[in-house]
């Protein structure tokens, strides 16, 4: 049972090349597969880059991964980029699927988009991100892309740590985790609790947060069968800060228009894995899994700033059988199956303003069964060429119950109670093909779908049709290639997708059924080792993500915002880059590590008519070993104190932002027992 991961990160060696080629993944099928051989792109970051980073939000560790962009909002908002625009409302809550050990976060058709604040990524044993369609294994949500958190395991013997820092506006934070392991005749047991405490006093007026986690996990292994159990609680309470109109001006930038703004929410999970294995080399998982949540906020966004209270509580299972076929090749057999009971409800307690009215905008209950069988093949064709095929079907079925006036009230259309099913066939097939031992070449060709989440069958507004909404459904092909070039590693591919039945919401605030977008992109990441104790990492994305029909629309500031065939989809920067230069002190005394993050110019509107000219931040990290119990860390962020924005939106003819923060210094301290 491997330990913690706050110790000494990492050290660059001449073999390290090799060794990521060779890492062990467990997104693609739910047991160590080698990344080497995997039918598609897999990035991942593992324990000691989560140590370095010391991430008081996920956009500071996951947007170093190739085609991922996470736009940081007030406290711990935030909004996903994954071979996509940065997408809102329920494309970015259904797009994007985020797991922890392989079960989902939330429900499908409960998405939010602020959902990696449910993660608990800063005690990890490792994150691994998929971009584009996922394998069969996974469907809804996992259109563009996922992000499977993995937990720390329980160590073989008593171990623990604890780190704590400081930083501007108030920062202060604590973590920890402790295990302790004990065999009995030939069984093992073992214990881990981890925990996190964070305070942040925000960077602008009336922004500041507080968030505590906690994770407990069990794991048992015996000669033939093994247990994990894992349980996770969130709790979060902040003041959130609006739009800004500069993020150039420091008394604007500073600002906070809506100080009465907020978000209260809590989340708990369990998740119980029972793999049994047998003596012909076959297993049984079966992962029963609960999940209860609550949010409230206050909609500063909108006209007539409306309080939005939503909740749903699950039951799962997971049940997959491995079953080897010889000659390396393999077959899963799988079922997910799982049962939500959700509710939403949206009250203006402000006079009406135009056709915003006063009282409830929405109010309603939906239960939910998805029910997806599916089969994912591995089949060794020759010594050097492996094919991968799956395919997936998911069933999904929504019964509706409105608890108000059925109707349409303002500018807002309650629909009458009633039971939607949608039915989603996703086949998958990869083929990897090593031409030496210095590169492996692989081809994925994929489709995902969703069925539409629930806000955007049931939360409608007077100009909508009902039942408009289907499943969204997007197209994939892949090329790639990962090896080495000496001791250097590297992973690149490039990517066409075709998406249609994207429903987002226009310049006029109403939805949009039936959008047709394209993405085409090339990604690159790499590592090597250079000089004297230096090594460099990092990625680089050119990608496009352009519209593929035409729609036109009269904004309510009378202007006109028009979606042209071709144009760039808003939000959708053609470049982003993470590049990290580092050096390990002599004798494990410690690391140090420069990065560059760059992110390219983009538009900021539909119409392709307001641009956000982009940023380049530099970050500067330190680590040093004191003794072997006792690391002092810190960091410089925005070394250059740029004035950029976090995220760049144009609407209701009006220029706003999310302003980035200026030049920061925290410093802390891990003490390890």
């Amino acid at each position: 049972m491997p330990s913690g991961h706050a110790a000494e990160p990492a050290a660059k060696t001449p073999e390290t090349a090799i060794q990521i080629e060779s890492e062990m993944i467990v997104t693609a099928t739910g047991f160590g597969t080698s990344r080497k051989t995997h039918a598609g792109n897999i990035s991942k970051l593992n324990s000691a880059d989560i140590a370095l980073a010391h991430p008081e939000q996920p956009a500071e560790l996951l947007n170093r991964v190739p085609g991922l962009n996470i736009e940081q909002g007030s406290g711990v908002e935030h909004l996903t980029a994954i071979r996509s625009p940065v997408l809102t409302g329920g494309a970015g809550a259904g797009s994007f699927l985020y797991l922890e050990d392989g079960v989902p976060l939330r429900a499908a058709g409960f998405g939010n988009v602020n959902a990696l604040m449910d993660a608990m990524i800063e005690e990890a044993a490792g994150i691994e991100v998929v971009r584009g369609p996922a394998s069969a294994r996974y469907g809804s949500n996992a259109v563009h892309g996922l992000i499977n958190v993995l937990t720390m395991p329980s160590a073989d013997g008593p171990e623990g740590e604890i780190t704590t820092w400081y930083g501007p506006h108030d920062i202060t934070h604590l973590q920890g985790t402790a295990s302790s392991g004990i065999e009995i005749g030939d069984a093992t047991h073992g214990l881990r609790g981890s925990f996190v405490l964070h305070h942040d006093g925000g960077a602008q007026a009336a922004s500041g947060y507080d968030q505590q986690k906690v994770l407990l996990r069990y794991d048992y292994s015996g000669i033939d069968h093994s247990v994990t159990a894992t349980f996770f609680g969130m709790n979060l309470n902040q003041e959130t800060a609006g739009y800004v109109s500069s993020y150039t001006d420091n008394g604007i930038r500073k600002s906070n228009p809506n100080p009465e703004a907020y978000r209260d929410a809590w989340a708990l999970r369990s998740a119980i894995r029972f793999e049994q294995r047998y003596a012909d080399g076959a297993k049984l998982v079966l992962t029963p899994y609960a999940r209860s949540n609550k949010m409230k906020f206050l909609m500063h966004f909108l006209t007539g700033t409306p309080t939005e209270e939503n909740g749903h509580q699950s039951l799962g299972l997971q049940a997959s059988y491995h079953m080897p076929l010889g000659d390396n090749n393999s077959l899963i057999m799988g079922l997910d199956s799982e049962y939500t009971d959700g509710s939403l409800s949206e009250i203006q307690s402000n006079p009406t303003i135009g056709s915003f009215t006063q009282g409830v905008h929405y109010d309603y209950d939906v239960k939910a069964i998805v029910i997806a069988p599916y089969l994912h093949s591995v089949w060794q064709l020759t010594p050097a060429t492996q094919l991968t095929a799956g395919a997936r079907f998911e069933f999904t079925r929504y019964d509706y119950e409105n608890n108000t006036a059925t109707g349409i009230t303002g500018r807002f259309l309650r629909p009458a109670d009633s039971i939607d099913t949608f039915a989603d066939f996703t086949p998958k097939l990869g083929l990897t093909h090593i031409f030496n031992n210095e590169v492996t070449g692989f081809v994925n060709l994929a489709r995902g779908s969703r069925a539409p989440q629930t806000t955007d069958m049931y939360r409608l507004q007077s100009k909508q049709v009902l039942g408009e909404a289907k499943s969204e459904i997007i197209d994939s092909l892949e090329v790639g290639a990962r090896g080495t070039v000496g001791n250097l590693f590297y992973e690149t591919s490039v990517f066409a997708m075709k998406k249609r039945n994207f429903y987002f919401r226009d310049a006029d605030g109403f939805n949009v059924a039936n959008g047709k977008t394209n993405h085409l992109g090339i990604e690159v990441e790499m590592t090597a080792p250079l000089f004297a104790d230096f090594d460099i990492a990092g990625s680089a994305t050119y990608a496009r993500h352009t519209y593929d029909f035409n729609n036109l629309v009269t904004t309510l500031s009378n202007s006109t915002e028009a979606i042209h065939k071709g144009d760039d989809v808003d939000t959708a920067p053609r470049t982003i880059a993470n590049m990290r230069l580092g050096y390990n002190f002599a004798q494990g005394l410690g690391r140090a590590e420069l990065e560059w993050v760059h992110m390219g110019s983009y538009w900021m509107d539909a119409s392709n008519s307001v641009k956000y000219p982009g940023h380049n931040l530099f970050n500067l990290r330190l680590d040093v070993n004191l003794n072997d119990n006792l690391s002092l860390f810190g960091k410089a962020t925005n070394l250059l104190d740029k004035r950029y924005a976090d995220r760049a939106d144009y609407a209701f003819g009006s220029e706003r932002y999310f302003p980035g923060d200026g030049r920061g210094f925290e410093a802390g301290l891990t003490f390890t027992f």
